[in-house]
């Protein structure tokens, strides 16, 4: 499990380490602030990004879910996610990670 306060800054939240391949199996984002935050999430591999979700909008002391599903991130493949305020949302992740 990974978790991460959010800020404005494009911030790593999980790298799948060398020699394992990894499964997002859910990804949880809450707003702790009384107003309301937007965020992008991505996921990157060598040079390509691929939003997740784009500007998605947290009502104050809400959540968002941006996973339906499993991902699966090769080595070095990337979670980032940044937001519209700093320090008003946070990410959980829970990730398997498997030996390849």
């Amino acid at each position: 499990t990974e978790t991460l306060v959010v800020t404005t800054a494009d911030q790593t939240a999980y790298t799948a380490p060398t020699g394992y391949t990894a499964i997002v199996l859910y990804a949880h984002v809450t707003n702790i602030s009384s107003s309301a935050a937007s965020f992008t999430m991505s996921h990157v591999r060598s040079s390509t990004t691929t939003e997740i979700v784009k500007d998605a909008t947290v009502p104050p002391s809400d959540a968002f879910i941006p996973l339906d599903g499993k991902l699966v991130l090769e080595t070095s493949d990337s979670i980032k996610i940044s937001a519209s305020a700093n320090s008003s949302l946070k990410l959980i992740l829970s990730v398997l990670e498997t030996a390849t």
